[in-house]
């Protein structure tokens, strides 16, 4: 899989969850619960999107490295390409 699949899979994902947001003007590196004004169902339902259409599972302890876009990309291609 592919950095622009993820990331368009993860942008997906955020527009199913905030549909209203403008992820076009968000910074890469902002804080998706900052910039978007996630709450932590909203945060947690990226997750589990992620989980469920990946198999990437997220320890709430890795949660800090997805809160930007270009984190949460970033996760999964190092879990993805990571042996099983």
């Amino acid at each position: 899989m592919t950095e622009e699949t993820i990331r368009a899979f993860v942008r997906r994902a955020i527009e199913d969850i905030a549909p209203d947001a403008d992820l076009d003007a968000l910074d890469p590196r902002a804080s998706l619960r900052e910039e978007l004004d996630l709450d932590s169902m909203d945060f947690l339902a990226l997750v589990r999107a992620i989980h469920a259409a990946l198999g990437v599972a997220i320890p709430e302890t890795d949660y800090a490295k997805i809160d930007s876009l270009d984190g949460c990309v970033a996760y999964v291609l190092r879990a993805l390409a990571a042996p099983a």
